[in-house]
């Protein structure tokens, strides 16, 4: 639930107002519903492609990409799917799981009501109310596979509606803003975490190992098609690696996502004038050329994994920098948001 202001919003400054509620919650929204497809397609991947050996091999890389060891461990003594699945899918007492994201994605709807249309919303609701019933019993091993399919449509349908209906002023900036935003996050955690887990003990930062493993991480990124496009014979690390950073034509690529919230911000600065962008778009651009002038050979030897944490922070400093700019902290009678305050909204 976001904070409850003692006072009216303020307005936005620009040609066409904007009240910050409805840009942070606009934003938010589009957070939200990205990171609840994005977990989606992680479990069923991780699900599909487990040891028939050790069912249980894998769920833990499942919890560190998220960050949630802390959490975690404080109620489950291991990293089973059962207890994985159930943490991040049914919990409500995990901030990150699919029903406490679907409860804050209904919340930010509920404050954007006079700006969405009618089927945005009717979608909303139907879709955050059936993700806030599932129950135990409905995220069994044989449930799983369509249950994830139906969160992953769902969403993607959501974003389809929004983009056929969401008039073109501010609040589609901030949309598109979030969506990019948390897609870059969220592809820097994947590959962090992920080539390190894939590494063998023993085996050299850019070597060659069971490709089945690097088609999980394809998949986890929705990107197994455009890759197998753009370089069918080419399925090693440093290629896939490459492909999720640097690649211009993938929508959920690193380079993708900076470019388009550069684009935005450019666009909230000059269209509408909107102040205290520059800060912002200097941090973004320099994202973005560290990300072109190396090439991924480049950044796994001087360290895949501090580039990659280093994209992190700085992401979430852009996003504490938006905020203070555009909806500074109100004084709330009560907040009851998250703890992890640069990755949820307060």
């Amino acid at each position: 639930m976001t904070q409850v202001s003692v006072f009216p919003a303020p307005v936005m400054p620009g040609l066409r107002n904007l009240l910050s509620r409805y840009a942070e919650s606009t934003m938010w929204l589009s957070r939200y519903m990205e990171r609840i497809e994005n977990l989606a397609r992680l479990i069923e991947v991780t699900s599909t492609s487990v040891s028939a050996t050790n069912l249980d091999a894998g769920w833990d890389s499942v919890i560190r990409i998220n960050a949630d060891e802390g959490l975690f461990f404080q109620h489950h003594e291991a990293a089973t799917e059962r207890s994985v699945v159930a943490f991040y899918i049914i919990d409500a007492n995990n901030p990150d799981s699919i029903v406490s994201m679907a409860r804050y994605a209904r919340e930010n709807a509920r404050v954007l009501r006079p700006l969405i249309s009618t089927e945005m919303w009717m979608h909303l609701n139907v879709f955050t109310r059936w993700v806030m019933e599932l129950g135990p019993n409905d995220v069994g091993a044989g449930y799983l596979s369509g249950l994830c399919t139906r969160l992953k449509q769902d969403c993607q349908t959501h974003f389809g509606i929004t983009e056929g209906t969401l008039y073109r002023d501010q609040a589609w900036l901030f949309y598109i803003l979030g969506k990019h935003l948390e897609r870059a996050d969220q592809i820097t955690r994947l590959i962090d975490i992920k080539y390190h887990t894939l590494l063998p003990s023993g085996v050299g930062v850019g070597s060659d190992i069971d490709m089945s493993q690097w088609t999980s991480v394809l998949r986890s990124a929705a990107a197994y098609h455009a890759f197998r496009r753009v370089l069918p014979e080419g399925m090693t690390p440093a290629n896939i690696v490459g492909f999720l950073l640097k690649n211009d034509g993938f929508p959920r690529s690193l380079s993708t996502s900076l470019r388009s919230v550069y684009s935005v911000m450019g666009s909230l600065a000059g269209e509408y004038r909107l102040r205290h962008c520059a800060p912002i778009i200097e941090r973004v651009e320099e994202l973005r050329v560290t990300l072109a002038e190396q090439t991924v050979e480049d950044i796994i030897m001087r360290g895949l994994h501090e580039y990659m944490d280093w994209i992190q922070r700085e992401l979430r400093q852009i996003q504490n920098e938006i905020a203070h700019a555009f909806w500074p902290p109100a004084v709330s009678v009560q907040s009851t948001g998250p703890g992890r305050m640069e990755q949820m909204q307060d």
